[in-house]
């Protein structure tokens, strides 16, 4: 009974050793077959949008635009956010009609 037991012991363990080295080894394999990941462009302040900041209200198109990154213009002495210079240039514009 006893040596019934410490077999079925040792079988456990040398199961679970067999299952970690094989794991191991497995996981090496897949990282040395992994193909490499191209560096990719790190974003600028200009072409990327700021995870964090306060967002205004673009007066030509209502778009909502970061503080951060807008394009500013100031009119009748209040500072306008606008997303784009096109909306910024087609409010200009109506206000000179």
């Amino acid at each position: 009974m006893f040596r019934a037991l410490f077999e079925l012991l040792l079988t456990v363990i040398a199961i679970l050793f067999f299952r970690t080295v094989m794991g191991i080894i497995v996981k090496g394999f897949g990282q040395a077959m992994r193909q490499p990941v191209p560096p990719q462009d790190t974003p600028t302040a200009s072409n990327s949008a700021p995870r964090t900041g306060e967002l205004k209200k673009d007066p030509a198109c209502g778009t909502y635009i970061a503080t951060e990154t807008s394009i500013k213009e100031k009119v009748g002495g209040e500072i306008l956010h606008f997303c784009s210079r096109e909306c910024r240039d087609k409010y200009v514009a109506s206000l000179a009609r």
